[in-house]
């Protein structure tokens, strides 16, 4: 990870294990209900054991999944107790049963668990347009909730992949002055990475005791410097959502400005470990906008160059092509002087003045063959600046798109 991913300065953060349930107050688990055809975990449960505060954000994509509206009505209460999520039928573009089912899901899980379904989260990946099986993902209902345990979170990581080929979980304990608590999560994605606002399924968990209107723009900021920095092929999903628990375990917590730190943190390296594993992806790159009039023009910059195809096509081939990157930023809607920028990658300037400048391609390939590529665009026109995260694009990922149902 470079310096100029997630938060600067982490000195209050200790990493621990336990993803979603290092923090205390929460259990979870991972159990196979049939829904994947592989066999393996597939459903996945994260509860509180007492209400909970939430937050959630969801995908900004016309075409909603129904477990997205449904849980973004019981999250309006600021209030939860548990997020049920399943991998291998999205429950989207299913109409009026897709509601229903996903309504179906959450009264299953709170008569089992004794809790009120409007305090249960709904979350699903996986095929678009196909109905949920719903008598194999109600029988494993039952085994789920026997699965529940306080290191349970690993098995509920793995329960959430679907294309993926790691397990996505980050913890941190933070500490300062004001006292100490610990901040949680997992991630599934690797294909269909273009958010709007969050990325493909996270789940989040602190025992600080913080209610909904604290979480939500606490967990609104995080996501738009993480999840919402990052693309590894420009397409947008259906089902995108975070959902941010905080039990209140914790007596003395830390003040407000550290728990941010801790939330951005574990946000910054989830969506790091999605990029990572993109499909196909074999270099993320770390793609650095500065010297902008404000951030926003940074960060729309920044998502015009990671989602053009010439450009991760060169970040595969070593190819310092700084051409396509000057290309990518002028059919955007932000205003800048093209005679004022300057283009870095791996080290190596290769663009100056919106011109080319005189460097040795063997030295800027070879900095460009690494796992992870350092761009930088300097505009000249501010001090404002972002990061943004990208994948290369390989045969692979067309390779496994080709044949694979979204």
């Amino acid at each position: 990870m470079t310096d100029s991913w997630g938060p600067p300065d982490r000195s209050v953060l200790r990493p621990v294990a336990g993803g979603v349930t290092a923090a205390r107050g929460f259990r979870a688990g991972g159990v196979a209900a049939g829904l994947k055809p592989s066999g393996r975990r597939d459903l996945a449960l994260v509860v509180a054991d007492a209400p909970a505060g939430c937050a959630v954000t969801t995908t900004t994509n016309q075409v909603k999944a129904a477990p997205c509206v449904v849980t973004e009505e019981h999250a309006r209460n600021g209030r939860a107790r548990a997020v049920v999520v399943n991998a291998g039928n999205a429950n989207a573009c299913t109409g009026d049963r897709g509601l229903a089912d996903a309504r179906s899901t959450a009264a299953a899980v709170g008569a089992r668990l004794g809790v009120d379904p409007t305090d249960v989260l709904v979350l699903s990946t996986g095929i678009i347009g196909v109905p949920m099986p719903m008598d194999r993902l109600l029988a494993g209902i039952g085994p789920l909730v026997g699965d529940l345990a306080g290191d349970g979170g690993d098995r509920a990581a793995e329960a959430i992949t679907t294309t993926d080929t790691t397990v996505k979980t980050v913890a941190y304990e933070v500490r300062d002055d004001h006292g100490t608590c610990t901040v949680g999560g997992m991630a599934k994605g690797a294909g269909m990475i273009e958010p709007a606002m969050a990325t493909m399924l996270c789940v989040l968990t602190t025992d600080a005791p913080l209610a909904g209107a604290v979480l939500r723009p606490m967990l609104r900021q995080a996501v738009a410097r993480s999840f919402n920095r990052i693309s590894i092929d420009a397409c947008g999903s259906t089902n995108d959502t975070v959902a941010l628990l905080a039990s209140g375990a914790s007596e003395q917590p830390p003040g407000l400005a550290a728990l941010q730190v801790a939330i951005e943190a574990v946000c910054a390296d989830l969506a790091l470990a999605i990029v990572r594993d993109g499909e196909g992806t074999t270099k993320v790159g770390y793609l650095t906008v500065r010297g902008a009039a404000t951030e926003e023009d940074a960060a729309g910059l920044a998502r015009a160059i990671a989602g053009s195809t010439l450009f991760r096509a060169a970040l595969h081939g070593a190819d310092p092509n700084w051409g396509r990157i000057l290309a990518a930023m002028g059919a955007s809607s932000i205003t800048f002087e093209p005679a004022r920028v300057s283009v870095t990658c791996g080290g190596v300037q290769v663009c100056r003045f919106g011109v080319a400048t005189a460097f040795d391609r063997g030295q800027a390939a070879a900095a460009m063959g690494r796992a992870d590529v350092e761009v930088v665009v300097d505009l000249g026109l501010g001090r404002a600046g972002t990061t943004f995260l990208t994948a290369d694009l390989t045969p692979d990922y067309v390779a496994e798109n080709a044949y694979y149902t979204t």
